[in-house]
């Protein structure tokens, strides 16, 4: 510490020298506290080598062992990176896997709709035909009884009118004989 306050002493010497003549070499030894400045650089290296050198490697291990530690933490960032690019290959080969599956199996069910769809449209249509059929046949039936009725209804308006009671008269012997004739 003494050596500290020396220094400062000097210092401030040597300002007050040069204010007073300004700037410039001294060669006198004596005047110039070039051996007071060694001695206390000396004793400054010796006694602070101890601390300045402890100092100096306890920062520098801490410098290793964050340079240690980012490279850790670099490799293991690595690493994982390598991992999840693993992982969205397998993510990305099994998402194709499944997409040319549903896409079998989509064109397979289509298939399987356009054979359904195909064979309801021929029953539909053989059910429309037979629907047709049975319509037709109803109605033609329906015509022809109707058919029947009208020429039975004429029929016995034509004997009722044109018929006079002789006539008819003569129509039933006719029918009798016939009958019993034969």
């Amino acid at each position: 510490m003494e050596s500290f306050i020396l220094l400062a002493a000097k210092t401030a010497e040597v300002a007050e020298t040069a204010e007073r003549g300004g700037f410039g070499l001294n060669f006198n030894l004596l005047e110039s506290n070039i051996i007071n400045l060694a001695i206390i650089i000396g004793v400054l290296i010796y006694f602070g080598r101890g601390f300045l050198g402890k100092t100096l490697s306890e920062r520098r291990s801490k410098i290793e062992e964050a340079i240690k530690d980012a490279e850790q933490r670099k490799q293991k960032a690595a690493a994982a990176l390598a991992d999840q690019q693993q992982k969205l290959a397998q993510a990305q080969t099994e998402a194709a896997r499944i997409r040319s599956e549903a896409e079998g199996r989509a064109e397979a069910v289509r298939g399987e709709v356009l054979a359904q769809a195909q064979t309801d449209i021929e029953r539909m249509r053989a059910s429309a035909a037979q629907d047709l059929n049975t319509q037709q046949e109803k109605i033609i039936s329906e015509v022809r009884q109707r058919i029947a009725a009208l020429a039975v209804q004429r029929a016995e308006s034509q004997l009722r009118s044109g018929l006079d009671p002789e006539t008819q008269q003569q129509l039933i012997e006719r029918s009798i004989a016939t009958i019993g004739g034969s």
